[in-house]
């Protein structure tokens, strides 16, 4: 029996009446939204000044990764900039570089940001660690280019959506670990961060059609794990491994109320405060997942992702000029 499950925002509700939703993926449903065409970025850069730059860097095995750069088109601009490594959602099984671009887009607009969105290989033809590792050569590669794109290598930004999202804080962890490079902050919207997919909310979300369900999320975590099971599993892979979550930076959690991530998302941010770390946590009431990227219209939208931009936006006026 499926445990009661909180109720949708209204007007979220209204809207998703013309959305069709889905209980399972499968591998052939996979393939049939992998040839979706990928999000407008041209419609979205249209009326906006903006100078784009697609790069190529090799990966730890020698595959190449794309990176697409945006910066403001300002050439009377004298200091550096913030940046925004954006990280997008799908699963780790679909998506690409421009998937909800508008996000950090709006970041661009608001205080002036290069925005660099990593193209990361996906699962399950990519497994493991593959798909943090390329996010981190991704970053690598714009910390040591900071001079030419214009970027304060100390207001690097990792931000990430869903699965990008649990990639961030993996990538987050990584860097800690590694030491570099430095990242003044990590902005993890509904991310993605358990493989176990045992929480109150994520059966509350299973055995029901929706954006993001339980066997959704099953089936997204068992491509990208393979054959990994029990202690093989990667915190960095699946960050709610971390056992030790001090040293991160400033993180800012967000996710709905009515989602399958809202329980290991508010941990997360528990355990960051247990740290002694520095975390700012929203829980949008009838919020579904991605609620904020699928219909940015909606009052309750418009409002997640304000209070998100504040939040950076204080950041960076701490860390220096916005």
């Amino acid at each position: 029996m499926t445990p009661a499950r909180p109720a949708l925002d209204p007007e979220l509700r209204e809207l998703l009446t013309d959305m069709p939703l889905m209980s399972e993926l499968t591998p052939e449903l996979l393939a049939q939204l992998r040839q979706l065409p990928s999000a407008p970025v041209d419609s979205l850069l249209a009326d906006r000044q903006v100078d784009r730059r697609e790069v190529s860097v090799p990966s730890k095995d020698g595959a190449r990764i794309r990176l697409s750069v945006f910066s403001p088109a300002n050439p009377d601009r004298t200091e550096a900039a913030p940046c925004v490594y954006w990280i997008h959602g799908g699963g780790m099984v679909m998506g690409d570089r421009f998937s909800q671009i508008d996000i950090p887009l709006e970041w661009l607009d608001e205080f002036g940001a290069v925005v660099v969105s990593v193209e990361y290989r996906l699962a399950p033809e990519a497994t493991g660690t593959t798909l943090v590792e390329d996010c981190y050569q991704g970053l690598l590669w714009t910390s040591e280019h900071a001079g030419e794109l214009g970027i304060d290598p100390a207001r690097i930004i990792v931000a990430g959506a869903s699965a990008g999202g649990g990639l961030a804080a993996g990538l987050t962890l990584l860097a800690r670990d590694l030491g570099a490079p430095a990242i003044a902050a990590q902005v993890l919207i509904c991310p993605m961060l358990d493989h176990r997919n045992t929480t109150v909310s994520s059966r509350q979300h299973s055995g029901v059609p929706g954006v993001w369900t339980g066997e959704m999320n099953e089936f997204g975590w068992r491509a990208v794990l393979g054959g990994l099971a029990g202690d093989e599993v990667p915190a960095y892979v699946s960050p709610a491994l971390a056992e030790d979550l001090s040293g991160l930076p400033a993180t800012y959690i967000d996710a709905g109320s009515a989602e399958v991530f809202r329980d290991e998302d508010t941990d997360y941010a528990t355990r960051i405060w247990a740290a002694g770390g520095q975390a700012e946590l929203h829980v949008w009431a009838g919020g579904f997942h991605g609620f904020d990227a699928l219909y940015p219209q909606a009052a309750i939208s418009a409002t997640a992702r304000r209070t998100r931009t504040d939040w950076l936006t204080r950041l960076l006026h701490s860390t220096g000029s916005a």
